[in-house]
This record gives C-alpha cells, sequence and structure tokens, in this order.
C-alpha cells in the first residue's frame, strides 16, 4: 500500500499551494466522496440531521465548506423529508453525526438513528432532552458547581405541596419558603417557552418587562402589569444588573469558547440589526474563570458545540441559561476555528479506525497583536494593510493627521443634579380614631413607635380610612368621636387621589406615637384627665421629576455624547457617532449611580436613555443601568457635617434678620470669598426684612388671585401641570404664608428656599392662570434665595471647605479611585481583537463613571474642587475658571461638574506629563433673567483655537468625524476634541408660551489640573 500524502487544512484560498485544487470542494460534475471512491481512498462521512433552517444556513454552509477541506472528510446534509417522514432505517448512513434540536425535530427518531447505526456523535442526544427542561439545566449546573443566580422553582405540576407554595406582595415573592424581592425573573420550566418576565419594584415605577423570542426589530415590551402569573411552572430567580449587556458564549469542545456580548433584550427590547439583518454582536474577551466556566458547561451536558449565555454582575460571571447546540453567526474566523475544532476531533476519533493516517496536528503561532488605546505607526500600517484599506498615499495621510492625536481620552467623570421636579410639600396633622390606631398596630408601630407606609396597598389603607371619615362627617357632622379636623382629611385624601394610581416613590405616610397627645375639651367633665394618646400623622408628596425634568435629562444625556471623540455636532444624533459606536462595540466601560431619591434616580435612568439612545419606558433602564449609591455610602451625609451645617444656618439666619440696608461690613462678613454673584445678590436685598416683606406681600397677592380662580366658572375644574389641582395649589401656598411670617410679625428665613422653588415652578409650568405680579415675587424670593442657599454650605472658605469635604468625602475618594483605575487594565468588558472586524481601534478604550444627586453634593464637590489648592493662585487660566464659578449665582436643575482624563501613551508612565486632566463645569438650567452676559466669555482653560484638524473623510475609520481642537501648551500642540458646541446648547422646558422662564442654557468653563491622576484630589481629601 502506497504512503497517502499528509493530511492538509487550509484556511482561505489565498493560503493554499498551488496542487490545492479548489475543484476538489464544489465540483458540480463529481462528488469528493465520488472521486475518492474511484481514486481507492477510504473516507470519513459526516451526517447533519437539523431542520433545514439550520442545516440550511450560513454559519453550517461555512463551517461544513471549510471541514470537508479536511482530505478525508465529507459531508452528508439529511433532507428534512427525510427525517420527518422516513424510518430511521432508510436515513442515510454516516461515520459521524452532527444532530441537534430545533422547534419541530424528532429528537427520538434521532436517537433511534444512533442507537441503531452506532455513529461517533457530536453533540450527545439523550442530554438534549434534559436542556429542554430549566429545571434540570439548573440542577446540573449547581452540582458543578457553576455560578447561578440564586433561584427557587414553583412546580404546579408537582403533587408536593412544598413545590407549589406561591406567596405575593407588592415588591416581593415567597416561593417555597424562599423570599425574592423585586427586581426579579420569572422563567417558565420550558426552555423553548422564551417569554420571560422581569418584574420591578413600586420605586422604580412597577410594572414588568415582558422577553420573547425576536419579532422583527423588538425582544421585549413593557407592561404595567405587576402581578406574577397564577398558571404554569415557573423558576424565580434574582435579577442580575448587567449594565445593559448580555454576554453569549460558544464552545466547540471543552477548550474552546467565543464570546460576543449584545445589548440586553430587557434594556428597551429595541434589537439592534446590521445592514444583513443580523442582530449586532461584538466579540469580547472571556477571563480564565468564565472559561473555565465554558469548559465545565461543555462537558457537564455532553455538548461540544454549545453555547450559553453569561451574566456579568457583582464582579462575578453568572450562566442563566444553556441553549445547546449553537453557532456564531458572522464570524470569518470562528468559522475557521469552528471547522478545524471539529475536523480533528473527527479525525482524532475516527482515522485509526479507518486506518487513515493522521498526525495531530502543530499549532502556528499566532500574530501577536497589541491592545493600546492610540497605536503606533507601525501598528496602523499593519492594520490597514490587513484590512486593504487604500494605497501608500492614503495611509500617509492618515499619519499626517494621527500626529497631532497625541492625547487619548481615556476616562469621563460627571457628577450631576437631578432634573426639574414639583415643589416639596408636607403635611401634619394629630389623628385619634380608631382605624388609625388598627392600621399603626398592623404594620409594628407599637414596636418601634413610628411606621411608613408608601407602598400601593398602604397608601390605599389610609384612603380607605380618610374616606370612611369624610363620609361618616357628611352623614353626621355632629359626630363627636371624629376629632380630626375635615380640611385636613380632604386634603389627606385630595393628595393620596392624584395621579389616579399608586406608582413610583411620589407619597409616603409616616405615623409616629404620641403617648401624650392632647386630651379632649368637649364638656367640662373632661376637665382634669389625662391626655390619652394620640398619633402624628406625617404626609409628604412632590420632589419629584416633572415631564419637563425628562426631557431636560434625555436632551442633556444627547448632549452629553458631544464631549466623546466623534460625537461633535448638532447632538450628534445619528447612530454611527463616536460615543454610540465606542458604546456599542464593548470599548466603553460605563457605570451609573445615583442617591435613593425617585427624582435622582429616574433622572439618570433619562439621561441615559439620551445617552445612548435607548428605547420605551425608564423603568427597566432604571433598573438595568442605574445603581444605587446609598448602597456604599457615597451620597451619605457624615453625622457631624450635619450638626456642623446647623451651626452655620444658625448663623447665617440670624445676620440675614436684619431690620437695616445691609453695611460694607455686613456684605463683608456674608461674602467673605468676595463671589461676584453673592455680592450682587446682597446689593439687590438691600434690606432683608423689607425684602422678606415684599415676598410675604407676593405671596398674599398670589393667595387672593388663586381664590379668585376657584370662583371663576371658566376655570372649573382646572387640573395644573402634573396632576395638582387649584384646590392643592392655593393651600401649598398658603401653608408657606402661615410658615413665612410669625403672629409677632418675624419673618421665618429657613422657609424662602422652599418660596423660591414653588415660584419658579409656578412661573414654568402653570403660567396659564395668568397671575399678576409673579415676576415680581420669583426676582425678590431669588435675590433672597441666592444668598442663602449658597452660604447654608459655609459662610467663610475655611467652613466651605470643612463641610464639603464632610459632605461629599466618600464621592471625592470614589473619584480618586475612578481616576486612578486608569493606570490599571481591569474592565468588565473587552473587545477582542482576534475577531473585530470594521473596527480600526479595538484597543480604545474609555471608562465612564456618572454621579447623579441632589443640590447638596453639587455645593459641596464644587466648594471642594475651587478651594481645595488644586492650582496656583496666581495662574491666569485658572483665575479666569474662578471668575466664572463666582459669577454663578444658582445651581440649578441639570447641574454637571465633569473630569475628563487623557493620557499620552508615548510618554514615560512615570512621567507628569502622560497625564491631562480638566474640568469642565455648567450651572445647569438657565432662568428668564440671565442674559448672555451674566456670565464672563472665554473658555476658561482650554485656549481658542486657531484651527480644526479633521480625519481625511475618504477613510473609514471610527474617528472619521472627530474634530479636534489644537491648544497651545508649554508642551506644545495637544489635538483635545473640540467641546464649542456644548457650550452653546439650549434646551427646551415644557411650558407655556407666556411663561417668563423660557428656556434652559447649559454654560461652559473649565480649569486646569494637571500631574498624574493619583494627584488630584491630594488637597480635597
Amino acid at each position: 500500500m502506497s504512503e497517502s500524502p499528509p493530511p492538509m487544512f487550509y484556511v482561505g484560498d489565498e493560503m493554499a499551494p498551488a496542487s490545492f485544487n479548489k475543484d476538489m470542494v464544489d465540483s458540480p460534475q463529481k462528488s469528493k466522496k465520488q472521486r475518492m471512491e474511484d481514486e481507492g481512498r477510504k473516507t470519513i462521512i459526516v451526517g447533519i440531521c437539523a431542520m433545514s433552517k439550520k442545516s440550511m444556513s450560513k454559519p453550517m454552509k461555512e463551517i461544513l465548506l471549510r471541514l470537508e477541506r479536511f482530505e478525508y472528510i465529507v459531508t452528508n446534509i439529511f433532507s428534512e423529508d427525510v427525517i420527518l417522514n422516513k424510518a430511521v432505517e432508510d436515513w442515510p448512513l454516516c461515520d459521524c453525526l452532527v444532530s441537534f434540536f430545533s422547534q419541530g425535530f424528532p429528537l427520538q427518531k434521532a436517537v433511534q438513528y444512533a442507537e441503531l447505526r452506532k455513529p461517533f456523535v457530536i453533540n450527545d442526544l439523550h442530554k438534549q432532552f434534559d436542556l429542554l427542561d430549566r429545571r434540570y439545566v439548573y440542577r446540573v449546573l449547581k452540582e458543578e458547581g457553576i455560578g447561578l443566580p440564586t433561584y427557587a422553582v414553583l412546580d404546579r405540576d408537582s403533587n408536593n405541596p412544598n413545590e407549589c407554595e406561591l406567596i405575593e406582595t407588592d415588591d416581593s415573592v415567597e416561593v417555597n419558603g424562599q423570599i425574592f424581592h423585586k427586581p426579579f425573573v420569572e422563567k417558565p420550566v420550558s426552555a423553548e417557552d422564551h417569554n420571560i418576565y422581569i418584574y420591578y419594584p413600586i420605586s422604580a415605577g412597577g410594572g414588568s418587562q415582558r422577553l420573547f423570542r425576536k419579532i422583527g426589530s423588538r425582544s421585549s415590551v413593557y407592561s404595567p402589569e405587576s402581578k406574577v402569573r397564577k398558571k404554569g411552572s415557573y423558576i424565580y430567580e434574582e435579577f442580575m444588573p448587567t449594565d445593559g449587556t448580555d454576554v453569549k458564549v460558544y464552545t466547540v469542545g471543552p477548550d474552546y469558547a467565543h464570546a460576543e456580548a449584545r445589548k440586553s433584550p430587557a434594556l428597551d427590547g429595541k434589537v439592534e440589526r446590521d445592514s444583513e439583518g443580523k442582530e449586532v454582536r461584538y466579540p469580547v474577551i472571556l477571563t480564565n474563570l468564565e472559561k473555565l466556566i465554558a469548559r465545565k458547561v461543555s462537558l457537564a451536558f455532553s455538548q461540544t458545540v454549545c453555547g450559553f449565555d453569561l451574566l456579568r454582575a457583582h464582579g462575578r460571571s453568572y450562566v442563566c441559561d444553556v441553549n445547546g447546540f449553537s453557532f456564531v453567526k458572522n464570524s470569518s474566523k470562528y468559522y475557521d476555528d469552528c471547522a478545524k475544532i471539529l475536523g480533528n476531533v473527527i479525525m482524532r476519533e475516527l482515522a485509526q479506525s479507518y486506518d487513515i493516517p493522521w498526525n495531530i496536528p502543530i499549532e502556528e503561532e499566532e500574530a501577536s497583536y497589541v491592545p493600546t488605546t492610540s497605536g503606533t505607526m507601525i501598528e496602523l500600517r499593519y492594520i490597514i494593510s490587513l484590512l486593504g484599506r487604500g494605497d501608500e498615499s492614503t495611509i500617509e495621510k492618515l499619519l499626517a493627521a494621527c500626529k497631532y492625536q497625541k492625547m487619548e481620552l481615556r476616562c469621563v467623570i460627571g457628577v450631576m443634579r437631578h432634573g426639574d421636579r414639583t415643589p416639596k410639600q408636607k403635611m401634619k396633622m394629630e389623628v385619634k380614631h380608631q382605624k388609625f390606631f388598627e392600621l399603626f398596630s398592623k404594620y409594628s408601630g407599637y414596636k418601634y413607635g413610628k411606621i411608613k407606609l408608601k407602598r400601593p396597598t398602604q397608601l390605599q389603607e389610609v384612603l380607605d380610612v380618610a374616606r370612611f371619615l369624610l363620609a361618616e362627617l357628611k352623614t353626621n357632622p355632629d359626630e363627636t368621636e371624629i376629632e380630626e379636623k375635615k380640611k385636613n382629611l380632604e386634603q389627606l385624601k385630595t393628595v393620596l387621589e392624584m395621579y389616579g394610581h399608586f406608582s413610583g416613590i411620589n407619597r409616603k405616610v409616616q405615623l409616629k406615637y404620641k403617648p401624650n397627645g392632647r386630651c379632649k375639651l368637649s364638656s367640662s367633665e373632661d376637665e382634669g384627665k389625662k391626655p390619652e394618646p394620640s398619633l402624628l400623622l406625617i404626609l409628604k408628596w412632590g420632589g419629584e421629576l416633572t415631564p419637563a425634568g425628562r426631557v431636560q435629562a434625555e436632551e442633556l444625556g444627547r448632549a452629553f455624547r458631544c464631549i466623546y471623540p466623534g460625537g461633535q455636532g448638532e447632538y450628534a444624533g445619528f447612530p454611527g457617532c463616536g460615543l454610540l459606536r465606542l458604546h456599542s462595540t464593548y470599548r466603553h466601560d460605563l457605570k451609573i449611580y445615583a442617591s435613593d431619591e425617585g427624582r435622582v434616580q429616574m433622572t439618570a435612568a433619562a439621561f441615559t436613555k439620551g445617552m445612548l439612545a435607548l428605547e420605551g419606558e425608564l423603568t427597566p433602564i432604571l433598573v438595568q443601568m442605574v445603581k444605587s449609591a446609598h448602597t456604599n455610602g457615597l451620597l451619605d451625609f457624615d453625622k457631624d457635617s450635619s450638626s456642623q451645617q446647623s451651626k452655620i444656618k444658625e448663623r447665617l439666619y440670624e445676620m440675614m434678620g436684619k431690620t437695616s440696608n445691609f453695611t460694607d461690613e455686613d456684605i463683608n462678613k456674608l461674602a467673605p470669598t468676595n463671589a461676584k454673584s453673592l455680592i450682587d445678590s446682597l446689593k439687590l436685598v438691600g434690606n432683608p426684612s423689607n425684602k422678606c416683606e415684599e415676598v410675604y406681600k407676593g405671596i398674599k397677592s398670589l393667595i387672593n388671585q388663586i381664590q379668585d380662580r376657584k370662583q371663576d366658572p371658566k376655570y372649573k375644574d382646572t387640573i395644573l401641570y402634573h396632576n395638582e389641582s387649584l384646590e392643592l395649589m392655593l393651600k401649598r401656598w398658603m401653608k408657606l404664608e402661615r410658615d413665612f411670617k410669625s403672629k409677632n410679625g418675624e419673618f421665618d428665613i429657613t422657609k424662602i428656599p422652599d418660596i423660591y422653588d414653588c415660584i419658579k415652578y409656578d412661573c414654568l409650568h402653570n403660567n396659564t392662570l395668568n397671575l399678576k405680579n409673579t415676576e415680581e415675587l420669583f426676582v425678590s424670593a431669588q435675590a433672597l434665595a441666592d444668598v442663602i442657599i449658597p452660604q447654608e454650605y459655609g459662610i467663610t472658605a475655611k467652613e466651605k471647605l470643612e463641610l464639603g469635604a464632610g459632605i461629599c468625602l466618600p464621592l471625592l475618594r470614589k473619584i480618586r479611585t475612578d481616576l486612578e483605575k486608569n493606570l490599571e487594565d481591569e474592565t468588565v468588558h473587552r473587545l477582542n481583537p482576534k475577531y473585530s472586524h470594521g473596527v480600526l481601534s479595538p484597543g480604545r478604550h474609555v471608562r465612564t463613571r456618572l454621579y447623579f444627586t441632589s443640590e447638596s453634593h453639587i455645593h459641596s464637590l464644587l466648594n471642594c474642587l475651587s478651594l481645595g489648592g488644586l492650582c496656583d493662585e496666581n495662574d491666569d487660566q485658572w483665575n479666569r475658571a474662578m471668575q466664572y464659578l463666582a459669577a454663578v449665582k444658582e445651581l440649578n436643575y441639570m447641574t454637571q461638574i465633569v473630569i475628563m482624563l487623557y493620557e499620552d501613551p508615548n510618554k514615560d508612565p512615570a512621567s507628569d506629563e502622560r497625564f491631562h486632566v480638566e474640568l469642565h463645569f455648567s450651572p445647569g438650567a438657565k432662568g428668564f433673567e440671565d442674559d448672555d452676559t451674566t456670565y464672563p466669555t472665554g473658555s476658561g482653560f482650554r485656549p481658542a483655537g486657531s484651527s480644526k484638524l479633521k480625519i481625511p473623510s475618504d477613510l473609514d475609520t471610527d474617528s472619521s468625524s472627530d474634530s479636534f481642537q489644537l491648544s497651545e501648551t508649554e508642551d506644545g500642540l495637544v489635538a483635545l476634541p473640540s467641546l464649542s458646541d456644548l457650550a452653546r446648547l439650549r434646551i427646551s422646558a415644557i411650558s407655556g408660551k407666556n411663561s417668563p422662564v423660557r428656556r434652559l442654557k447649559h454654560g461652559f468653563c473649565s480649569a486646569p489640573a494637571t500631574g498624574r491622576s493619583g494627584m488630584l484630589l491630594h488637597h480635597c481629601v
């Protein structure tokens, strides 16, 4: 017997030698099997037994084409007619069987065929039955020690009562004794049922996201339904926050795993598709632990070719589903790898028994790749030549442009205030009726002395009590058992009935036990009696994000893209702009934090929706993308800081209690930092007592006009902005009138921020009432508020810095850590350069951390940054930035503090020149009294460039739309993305055309902080 030639494996025709005959693969005249038989050579027949939709798919064809390039392997696809209608005895013969289940496939017949013919089976057929039941899948994963979300099985088909116990409450379910708090996931036990529901907590808006098998461009929809399904068996598991990204892993044997990331279907339900209609996915690098998980999954289920879903959350990786036989949809590199591995597996198993010569191939060393941020000239030439992008002249153009790209954006940190909100309101009333005590007892009030009621069922119970008592008073007006004031009960009822439903944290009721409540004095018989216990009922509402606030946040999110390379232009609102490209290709490490207030969390969700061009409701975005900053103390107040601030407020209120005009000495005491805006406001106030009287008269005038509107038939049943009634508006202002001026004529300065808050809200949103003198009241209240609010966070520079550090020290430390992390190479998602196509800079990576909070942290952080000694006080650019800050009167809604870190990868890592840090600031929403001369002109730290450089338009690169502004520094030219567009943004408010507060503006200034990133906040911390 003559010696057979060595086995051959070629990837692509260009790698095949001249002796390689392509006709051997695809000759229409004679099959490879026939030619081999004519030559007396043995073959290994690989049978493909699957539904035609799978066996004739593009991935299968690509892999079989490559598999046939193994000299002794031929493939045979079983026709669907044979599979469905013929007995297994009539099925074609094969030596190796590739068979897998999909909808309509007779898996049991495939098992019978394998038992009859005994071929070498690539994917175990018996185990494929197990993959159809999620209960078995989870059991196997748990036995193998593979990470899983915490779960429980509700088996309604079981005869065991302990396996089908379900107790449902507003925000949780208890399954067989195990409690799952919302958000949680509900999965049918059948793996073929893709109707998976995610239930959201009331604090996030409630409702559920309903996932299903992709239909067109949708993979899920939001539903307001919050109740779990009552029929069928399900797996309940904790929801894993993955920052809106899922990872699909594809194994080919235990030693190979390919991973791709995609947008989570639970985020907004929109499927991103490419030009060929395929879902957009990008290859990512697996960690060593994840590679071990892939190996375990492949072996545990005896599936050589296998796909499974990976969730990356809490710094760990969890498997949430195993799909069985799965192929990557569009990757030539994967097709090469898959065919190569399968061919070697088949040859290793069968070659010897068929007397076919075969040796284990020696792997060639792969070409090295360097994941740098901007790359070297040699790497750029190498990439372009690989992708066939143009001739030498084109390369020279690119290199000429890249010469100025000295700095690469590495990190963006933003701290932002929430958007426009409703006025925060509170009502207190003493209650003694037995029904309130029964409610207090029901929720363990006697154990703690107080209770908070904010769940829908709890608020409904309070509303029912209020309705009952009002009905009793209507039936019997002289009812003495009901001591609660009728007007208070009516307000309680009105507030709880707002919006027609209970959703989110927009209302809550507190009940506090008072053992010595006031006694009844209805007759002389009651004199001398001991006081009876009572409950103090505190109703809080308002302070929630308005529709205008959502628009502000979403628009700012879209505008925020402009600070990233490739994102210049009018909001950069097209799919291929810089940030969206960066984020969709998994080169963007994004984390978003928000304090626990509902308005702050919804602002963060709306901003994220705009920034990432998402669709649909905010609730799924909030749950998926926004992390609570409360859990790690980021936005907590230090107790010592609270007491220190109380002392500062007392001193401030005392100084603001003057009954004469402010003298120069008074101004120096109240504004020792010489801030221009503060001095201007003090001069505008003049005599604080007189200014308070102006405010008080303005409030009384407003109340009289609202009362007139109530009597006017034209305004009957008028519903104001955000579902407020005229009655509630009237009570809001009457309460401020009572609280602001006491009976002895003294003014309570602490109410000024609330008054300013209310008049600003009504000017913007309720201008349709055509109330007179609102603008005068606004200006007077604002003048007082512009003094009181910023000085509550410290009067002297020392107080501002100490109090600021006390309030936001955890946040400062987190920001410093965020910057220092850029010196390391740690990230959750990292694009895999070996499998990436169409991405010229796969090593580019930007870290973004966004923190959404309230006004207190914005004031405190800004004080720390401006007074913390970051720069030499004699620096001209720093002084320009400080002049801008000093001119800012108010840190309005959507105020932003942004830190941007750039790196020059060509500099020594230990050099101070390697990193460049910029501080950017915007005072947020603009009031009607501001004009273009309110703030100093100039560009802060970054000087205006004399020219702009654009990447040549004929090059199809990631940064083809980048605009670079050249700045002269001591180190020469540094090319940075231009932020001029961001400086000129206008964001429209939702308001009437006659509103005095007509538009919102985002100002801009920046201040320098050079040197190593770790030193940025050294003086502050």
